[in-house]
């Protein structure tokens, strides 16, 4: 009983930490699967989000316009990706870890604005002196300061959006370029310019879950992106992997990249009750991954001796 008892206890926290990683979630899927590319950014960008949102709401700056400032430093990080792989001939996996390593001095500069040294790896923000629009203080209480009723309504926002763009002809261009770059060419499409679009819109979101994260948790840190890639194609494999055959629709599609983190931080919170290790977040995460990954390779083996078999038998 103490154990459901606690459980039950950790679940606000986990849904709602999963809302904001199910944000990010939904940019590592506009690159992994939209796109059809490898990018490392999102460790780094999502950091850059956070470090955006705090030093300027320290600093007195409203928290919409915060927000968008943290939004469109991600836009910018996934710019200079995308011209990195477009303009300089670097492959896309290799342009992402490079962006994500000159990401790490500027959000120390970042945290640092205004300081002696410049440079800070840690920055608090605290709920009682600042109006940030969720905190984890709340995550339980039944008032209007709870997290979920900003999460939820910018989720479903964010989802409609994406789900508008992806229907306008730039939009189809992108999901033409990740298809197959070589007929989104012949049909005249600049695959070079999508693919710096997508990379930013990517990252775009990923710093706009940062900026939640960041006041969410009370602080933003120069480690709080590491490992975010992971947990993102978690959060997007096990929404794959559990909805794909129901969720046909492209915005539900998104949506269940959302479920999927959800999920993923119920499961990391299950795990902490039974008395994991959290030294060992790292260790589960990367094998919850690689479980999600093989489940439709596997999958897909036994359909293949379910028809062989059937053909044997006829």
């Amino acid at each position: 009983m103490d154990f459901i008892g606690a459980l039950l206890s950790s679940m606000p926290g986990a849904i709602a930490q999963g809302l904001i990683w199910g944000v990010m979630a939904i940019g590592v899927y506009i690159t992994y699967r939209v796109l059809d590319v490898a990018d490392l950014t999102v460790d780094g960008s999502l950091c850059t989000g956070g470090a955006v949102c705090v030093i300027l709401t320290l600093n007195g700056v409203p928290m919409p316009a915060a927000i968008l400032a943290a939004f469109a430093a991600g836009l910018l990080a996934g710019m200079v990706t995308g011209l990195l792989h477009t303009s300089c001939g670097i492959p896309a996996i290799l342009a992402g870890i490079l962006t994500q390593l000159a990401l790490y001095s500027i959000n120390l500069h970042i945290m640092g604005w205004g300081t002696d040294n410049g440079s800070k790896s840690n920055l608090p923000v605290s709920v009682d002196k600042y109006d940030l629009w969720v905190s984890s203080r709340h995550v339980r209480a039944l008032t209007a300061e709870n997290p979920f009723l900003i999460l939820i309504p910018v989720l479903i926002i964010v989802i409609a959006l994406l789900y508008w763009f992806f229907g306008t002809e730039t939009g189809c261009a992108l999901r033409a370029t990740g298809a197959n770059g070589n007929m989104a060419r012949a049909q005249g499409i600049n695959t070079n310019f999508a693919k710096v679009l997508g990379l930013m819109i990517s990252n775009g979101l990923v710093a706009l879950a940062g900026a939640f994260l960041s006041q969410y948790q009370g602080f933003s840190d120069i480690n709080m992106g590491r490992g975010a890639i992971v947990i993102g194609l978690a959060a997007v494999i096990i929404g794959e992997v559990m909805f794909s055959k129901v969720f046909r629709n492209f915005a539900l599609k998104l949506l269940a990249c959302a479920i999927g983190a959800v999920m993923y931080y119920i499961v990391i919170q299950f795990v902490l009750k039974l008395g994991l290790s959290t030294d060992d977040l790292k260790l589960l995460t990367a094998l919850v991954v690689a479980m999600f990954l093989a489940i439709p390779y596997w999958q897909g083996i036994r359909a293949q001796k379910t028809v062989k078999g059937g053909k044997g038998h006829a």
